[in-house]
């Protein structure tokens, strides 16, 4: 078995940049994985482990084994290295490097009466983190990013949605593209904006669904509003006429699934 005990070396400058930099994650088409429960859940949703870099002093060679059944590379490292690689200050003691999965909108396994979300030109890897965690929580068929601002592979993603970037099925496009899908694939779309709505418990979520919401800041674009089968609101009785994003679409969620008996 391969040891690394030095942050000078080259492999472990690599990792390091596939933490920091979105572009040396796109080109290598790798991402790293930090935590047993977190690589444990990319395994079971599909994801191809190429190395493993483990503290023997906290996860054994046996536990990884046991843990990933397909060919891999593992290497042990020392506490050093470890805390050079590390993005969460708790101490697991296990790192991976994983293949990225396509994220094109023709690859997505749908039911025959799918439920999904959208969301539009998300940033803030927090509020992506939250979505992905209430998608797994609902058992949706499918997260849409349209316009996406971030690298779903940062590791501010894979940590605030503790693993659930790995139970989802995530697809990126253009509004249009996501769009021409919906209707493609016949699913009622239903757009959350302030403008010409309607109360979203008045609507029938209960055939194929498409939930559509956007930042706080800006909302949804025009053409989400002009092309949906109704803009929906969520009525508010504050002060204020906004919401968290995230908040928004567990609302909107849990009502479809509330209409179709849970």
């Amino acid at each position: 078995m391969k040891q690394i005990t030095s942050i000078q070396n080259p492999f472990i400058k690599s990792l390091v940049l596939l933490q920091e930099k979105s572009k040396a994650r796109k080109q290598t088409g790798t991402f790293l994985i930090e935590g047993l429960r977190e690589i444990s859940l990319a395994i079971k949703g599909g994801y191809e482990i190429e190395t493993v870099l483990f503290l023997p002093e906290l996860v054994s060679e046996t536990e990884i084994n046991k843990l990933i059944r397909s060919p891999f590379q593992i290497i042990e490292i020392n506490k050093e290295v470890y805390q050079k690689l590390a993005y969460r200050d708790t101490t697991e003691g296990i790192l991976a490097v994983a293949k990225s999965k396509s994220l094109k909108l023709s690859d997505l396994k749908l039911s025959e009466n799918p439920l999904i979300l959208v969301v539009e030109s998300l940033e803030k890897p927090g509020n992506i983190g939250a979505v992905l965690r209430t998608a797994d929580a609902a058992n949706l068929d499918a997260v849409l990013i349209a316009n996406p601002k971030s690298d779903l592979y940062n590791p501010n993603i894979v940590r605030s949605s503790v693993g659930c970037l790995f139970t989802n099925q995530i697809a990126t496009g253009t509004t249009s593209e996501i769009i021409s899908f919906l209707k493609e694939k016949k699913i009622n779309f239903y757009s959350a904006t302030l403008q010409n709505s309607t109360s979203y418990h008045t609507q029938n979520f209960t055939t194929p669904t498409a939930l559509v919401v956007g930042t706080e800041a800006t909302g949804l674009t025009q053409e989400w509003r002009d092309e949906a089968t109704q803009n929906i609101i969520i009525p508010m009785q504050g002060e204020i006429d906004s919401m968290n994003v995230s908040v928004a679409a567990a609302i909107l969620i849990f009502e479809a699934k509330r209409q179709r008996g849970f």
